[in-house]
């Protein structure tokens, strides 16, 4: 075991970042134009990356399985995304937003990246608005903020609930002028499927055709990684179908190290499971919480009835439900962070209050709110004797204009209106916090290769904050990376073009093409998705929301035999030279069955209580985490081996100067 250094600049924590911009090597705009840069993904974080890296001069290639940029999972993200703007006058700083991440990852993060990420977070908002996304407005024409879980401030600005979509579509405009200037090459419908190292350093990547089934080289003097997070691993997520880790696993295999992969966030607002021929989970935004109640019955006769259908939840009266996040977080109520409120939920329903057929689900009840906005409605509007009925109407059309495509896409998936009836959720696997090491420049422990967004550790610890995951993507693209790459990239100058002719890239692509072929020529039992579902029932019921040593060991010798068993009998229909969607899936999942082992030894060694990662063994006397700081104030970074389970642990040592280390409190 060795202990990581992450090359945090020294001095004050709000000085830290400006110092290191003023400190760190250039490269000079006519030396730009002769550098090369891969970036592999185009969401937020590898979009904004590539156009920003475009702008300044150098020459980018960028890479994604989709048709089209404009299709990355960054797309489906739907609340909002943090800035410490106070525009709201509540009381927000740059260091209340450092210290409520800090807080809300339950201090297992790294102090002076998570200060970064605060310190530029208003310069986001302003290239956004500056790019026209169509942020929602106040009254007075300002742009208008609403409140997250884990915080006590309204700092999460939105475009209605589809803000993903469009910080996309502004990062994809940023791209796609460069792409008409020249300055980027989009190689779309092309998965990379290794790293390429030359006398140590990423010199590039081979990659697949998707059309074509081509294999292909492609050299650069640094490599980018942002091909997001890995939460297909459990199968059932709210993630796309497509999202995998393959770029950063591969990554991990030629020796980037893999941090904390136990980190799994579970959002507490999905749309629950349906049946055992589900193949994903849709979100319910985080921002509903804002203004929906979430409840259970508070008798056991109840919610039996009402899984039976002999009794409907809207039809019980107000004494009969137990709005249990108010009840148990008073400060917070129903804006605790999403690992609280998953676990809180998941309580419930193990103790027999789920009110779907299956048990496993809540209500999110706006019932209350279609009043108290109609109640304003009605009086600002001059109408003093609105009946209630009216200002219910009035209070319907209110949360129509805030959340009107949520409230469509949960009425067209379930069959039923939100607006007459409270919706059903259940916590669902959403979002990575681990991923590829990196240091403060987003430097993996292969030289040359960085990561951005959710494909690395960084900012988050072990739970992020809602509406901080858009932040963290274009933080990285848009005001870290272009820095920090360039301290790098000052010192190949002189390298010269970067050949894709010589012995490195040559073992690359024979280790591709055999890794192909053996998955070609499995005895064809059983198909790619047979083993992926079981993956993920594994990964579900032994290492999801809670865990524990038995389960774990278990979840290990159960991945590692059904690996043996997908590389021995998986079933690849069709040939390899040409468009093969079953083998792009089964290169994924052959993948995410190693990473799930590793997942399960990284649980196993935390022997703590932290965010999303819940032992059972390590836990308070009312159920909440356990945190032990004397011996697991540390990240875990794992290298690879093939065998998951011997992979080797490194340190790097967690440091507190500016927070004090306690325990998470929101009642």
């Amino acid at each position: 075991m060795s202990v990581l250094d992450s090359k945090v600049p020294k001095g004050p924590l709000a000085e830290k970042w400006v110092n290191h911009k003023n400190h760190i090597n250039l490269v000079n705009p006519a030396n730009k134009r002769n550098i090369d840069v891969i970036v592999v993904g185009t969401g937020l974080a590898g979009g904004s990356a590539a156009a920003t890296l475009a702008e300044l001069g150098y020459n980018v290639k960028t890479f994604c399985y989709n048709d089209s940029p404009r299709r990355a999972h960054s797309i489906a993200a739907q609340g909002g995304i943090n800035a410490a703007k106070n525009y709201q006058g509540d009381g927000d700083s740059n260091f209340r937003l450092f210290y409520d991440t800090i807080k809300g990852g339950d201090y297992r993060s790294r102090e002076a990246n998570v200060h970064r990420l605060a310190e530029v977070s208003s310069n986001i908002i302003d290239q956004c608005v500056a790019q026209g996304v169509p942020f929602a407005r106040e009254y007075g024409g300002l742009l208008d903020n609403r409140s997250f879980g884990g915080v006590l401030v309204s700092r999460t600005f939105y475009a209605a609930g589809q803000t993903g979509q469009q910080l996309l579509l502004g990062a994809y405009s940023a791209l796609n002028r460069q792409i008409n200037r020249g300055k980027v090459t989009p190689f779309n419908r092309h998965e990379m499927l290794d790293l390429v190292k030359v006398d140590g350093k990423a010199r590039g990547i081979i990659a697949r055709n998707l059309v074509t089934g081509e294999i292909e080289r492609h050299g650069a003097h640094a490599v980018v990684i942002a091909s997001g997070g890995y939460g297909n691993v459990f199968f059932l997520s709210t993630n796309a179908m497509g999202s995998n880790v393959m770029a950063a696993w591969r990554t991990h295999r030629r020796g980037a190290h893999f941090a904390n992969p136990c980190y799994t966030q579970i959002h507490p607002t999905c749309i629950p499971v349906s049946g055992e021929h589900q193949s994903k989970l849709t979100l319910m935004s985080e921002s509903l919480r804002n203004d929906g109640r979430i409840w259970v019955p508070k008798n056991l006769e109840d919610a039996k009835a009402i899984r039976e259908g002999k009794l409907r939840g809207v039809d019980l009266k107000e004494e009969d439900r137990d709005y249990y996040l108010e009840r148990r977080y008073p400060a917070f109520g129903n804006l605790v962070p999403r690992d609280v409120a998953s676990r809180a939920a998941k309580e419930r329903c193990d103790a027999g209050y789920g009110v779907n057929k299956t048990g496993n689900a809540v209500y999110l009840d706006f019932a209350a709110s279609f009043l108290r906005y109609g109640k304003i409605e009605a009086l600002t509007s001059g109408h003093k004797d609105a009946s209630e009925a009216e200002m219910i109407a009035l209070g319907k059309k209110v949360i129509e204009k805030k959340y009107g495509n949520l409230f469509d896409m949960y009425m067209n998936i379930t069959d039923e209106n939100p607006y007459e009836v409270p919706m059903k959720i259940f916590p669902a696997v959403h979002y990575t916090m681990g991923g590829l090491w990196v240091d403060y420049n987003l430097q993996t422990t292969v030289p040359g290769c960085f990561a951005a967004g959710e494909a690395n550790f960084s900012d988050h610890g072990a739970n992020r904050l809602g509406a901080s995951a858009l932040m963290q993507g274009l933080a990285d693209g848009y005001f870290v990376l272009p820095y920090t790459i360039g301290d790098y990239l000052a010192d190949e100058i002189r390298t010269g073009p970067i050949s894709t002719e010589t012995a490195e890239f040559d073992q690359a692509e024979k280790d591709t093409r055999a890794r192909i072929e053996k998955l070609m020529n499995g005895a064809g039992v059983h198909s790619v998705d047979y083993y992926h579902k079981k993956l993920g029932l594994i990964m579900w019921n032994k290492c999801g929301m809670s865990r524990n040593e038995t389960d774990l060991k278990s979840a290990m010798d159960e991945i590692a035999e059904l690996r043996a068993d997908f590389w021995k009998n998986v079933k690849v229909p069709g040939s390899a030279d040409t468009k093969n969607q079953e083998l792009e899936k089964a290169g994924r999942v052959a993948d995410f069955l190693e990473l799930g082992e590793l997942f399960a030894k990284d649980a196993l060694d935390r022997n703590e209580s932290c965010g999303g990662h819940f032992r059972e063994e390590y836990q308070t006397e009312e159920g909440e985490a356990l945190r032990d700081d004397v011996n697991y104030a540390y990240v875990s970074a794992w290298e690879y081996n093939e065998n998951p389970r011997d992979a080797k642990l490194h340190k790097e040592n967690l440091v507190f100067e500016n927070v004090e280390l306690k325990t998470r409190s929101y009642k």
